[in-house]
C-alpha cells in the first residue's frame, strides 16, 4: 500500500510541474504556426517569400543567441533545484543575479550589436538574397533588439522550473503569446487605424510581447513571498562558487548546443541537394515532428527539476525514480502521437499543402517518424534528468555522436551513395535518435550521475 502511494506521489509531483510546461510549448508552436499564415497573406507573392525568409533568416541569429543562453540557463535550473532540496534557499539570488547579468554582458550584448550594427552583413551571412535583406532589414533590427527582453525572460523562466514552478512561465508565455498573435494581425494588416507594416509590424509586436513578459516577470521576482525572487537593496557580488557551478554545468552545455547546431545545418544542406520538392516536404515534416518534440521536452524539465532537488537533498535512488517515472509516462504519450503520424501522415501533410506528391512523400517519411517517437522521447527525458544532475559533459557527448557523427554519415550515405532520398534522410535520424536513447541509458544504469557535486 505503502510503496501504491509513494508512486502516485511521484506521479503527481512529476505531471504538477511536466503539464503546465506541456501546455506552454504546445501553444507556443501553434501560435507560431498561426503568425508564420498571417506573414504569407501579408501582400504579393514576391513580398510575402521575402517576408517568410527574413523571419527565417533572423530566427538564425536568435537561435544561435538562445542557444548559448539556455546553456547558462541549465547551471541555473540545476542549482535552484539542488539549492531548495539541500535547503539553501538562501543562494537562489545570488544564482539568478549571476544568470541575469552574465547572460546580458557575455550574450546578449554581441549578439544585439551583430543584429543592429550589422544587420545587412548578418543577413547576409545567414543566407539572404537583396530583396529579403530590403523587406526584411527593419525586421531584423526590431528582434534583436527584443532579445535584451527574450534573454531575460529565459533567465527567470529557468530559475522559475528549477523550483518547480512552470505554472507561472506557462500563464505568461500564452499571455505574451495572446498579445503577440493580436499585435500581428494589427500591424500586419494594418488595424484599428494603425499602419499596414508587413514584417516589419510582426517584428514590433513580437518584440513588444516581449518587454510585456518581462515586465510581468519582474513583478514576479520582486514579490519576496516566491521562493525565486531578488531584493534590489541587496548589493551583487559576483561569487567564484556559482561561476564555477555556472561553467561546470553550462560550459558543455554551449558546446552541446553549438555541435547540435552543426550537425542540423550539415543534415539539412544533404537534404537541401534532393531540390524543391523534397525540401517543401521536409520542411513540413520538421514542423509536425516540432509538435511532437513537446511531451519529452516536458517532461525532460520535470525529470531534471526533481532530480536536482532529490540529489540537493541526498536522496539519489528517488532521483532515479523520477527520471523512470517521466520516462514511462513519456513513453505512452509518444506511442499515441507515433500511431497518429503513422495512420494520419496524409491527412496531416495536407493540411500544409495541395501538392499532392509533397503529401505523398510526406506520409512516408512520417511513417519513419512514427517509428522515432519513443526513443526520441526517452532520450529527451533521460538527457533532461542527467542535466538536473549537472551531468551535462554526457548529454554533450550523446549529442555529438548522435547528430553531428551518426545522423550526418548515414545522411549522406543514404542519401548521396545508395539514392534513398527523403525516407533516407529520416531513415539517418530514427538511427541518430536510437542511438543517443541508447548511450543515455547506459548513463542512466551506471549511477555516476548521481555523484556529480556542485559547489
Amino acid at each position: 500500500m505503502e510503496s501504491s502511494l509513494n508512486k502516485r506521489h511521484i506521479r503527481d509531483e512529476i505531471i504538477k510541474i511536466a503539464g503546465p510546461v506541456f501546455l506552454e510549448l504546445l501553444m507556443g508552436t501553434l501560435f507560431g504556426m498561426v503568425d508564420m499564415m498571417m506573414l504569407g497573406r501579408s501582400g504579393d507573392d514576391a513580398t510575402t517569400a521575402a517576408s517568410i525568409a527574413a523571419v527565417g533568416v533572423t530566427n538564425q541569429l536568435v537561435f544561435l543567441g538562445l542557444s548559448l543562453v539556455q546553456s547558462l540557463n541549465v547551471g541555473g535550473t540545476t542549482m535552484v533545484a539542488r539549492y531548495i532540496g539541500a535547503k539553501r534557499e538562501d543562494r537562489i539570488e545570488s544564482v539568478v543575479k549571476h544568470v541575469i547579468i552574465l547572460t546580458q554582458l557575455l550574450l546578449v550584448v554581441p549578439i544585439v550589436y551583430l543584429g543592429i550594427g550589422m544587420t545587412s552583413s548578418a543577413m547576409k551571412f545567414f543566407g539572404a538574397q537583396q530583396d529579403t535583406i530590403l523587406i526584411g532589414s527593419g525586421y531584423f533590427r526590431v528582434v534583436s533588439l527584443g532579445f535584451i527582453f527574450q534573454s531575460f525572460n529565459f533567465a527567470i523562466f529557468a530559475a522559475l522550473r528549477g523550483s518547480g514552478d512552470t505554472r507561472t512561465p506557462m500563464k505568461i508565455n500564452i499571455f505574451a503569446n495572446l498579445l503577440n498573435v493580436f499585435g500581428n494581425a494589427v500591424l500586419i494588416y494594418g488595424l484599428l487605424g494603425f499602419p499596414r507594416l508587413g514584417v516589419l509590424g510582426a517584428g514590433i509586436s513580437t518584440s513588444l510581447s516581449y518587454v510585456v513578459a518581462s515586465i510581468l516577470l519582474i513583478r514576479v521576482i520582486l514579490n519576496e513571498k516566491n521562493i525565486v525572487h531578488i531584493k534590489i537593496r541587496n548589493k551583487f557580488k559576483f561569487d567564484k562558487d556559482i561561476i564555477y557551478n555556472l561553467i561546470k554545468i553550462g560550459l558543455p552545455a554551449s558546446l552541446e548546443q553549438i555541435a547540435m547546431r552543426i550537425g542540423i545545418l550539415t543534415f539539412t544542406r544533404i537534404v537541401a541537394s534532393l531540390g524543391t520538392v523534397a525540401y517543401a516536404t521536409h520542411q513540413i515534416c520538421i514542423n509536425i515532428l516540432n509538435l511532437s518534440f513537446t511531451p519529452g521536452q516536458a517532461f525532460g524539465i520535470s525529470a531534471s527539476t526533481l532530480t536536482g532537488r532529490s540529489l540537493g537533498a541526498e536522496e539519489p535512488d528517488k532521483a532515479e525514480q523520477y527520471i523512470k517515472s517521466c520516462g514511462k509516462i513519456g513513453a505512452v504519450i509518444a506511442a499515441l502521437m507515433g500511431i497518429i503520424f503513422f495512420f494520419f501522415g496524409g491527412f496531416l501533410a495536407n493540411l500544409y499543402t495541395s501538392n499532392k506528391e509533397v503529401v505523398a512523400e510526406a506520409a512516408k517519411v512520417l511513417k519513419l517518424v512514427a517509428f522515432l517517437q519513443p526513443f526520441q522521447c526517452s532520450q529527451l527525458i533521460i538527457a533532461g534528468g542527467l542535466r538536473g544532475a549537472g551531468d551535462t559533459v554526457w548529454t554533450l557527448v550523446s549529442t555529438f555522436i548522435g547528430i553531428l557523427v551518426i545522423r550526418v554519415i548515414f545522411a549522406y550515405t543514404f542519401v548521396m551513395k545508395m539514392g534513398m532520398g527523403l525516407s533516407g534522410a529520416w531513415l539517418a535520424v530514427l538511427i541518430d535518435q536510437s542511438i543517443r536513447w541508447v548511450l543515455n541509458v547506459i548513463r542512466l544504469r551506471t549511477g555516476k550521475w548521481k555523484y556529480i557535486t556542485i559547489r
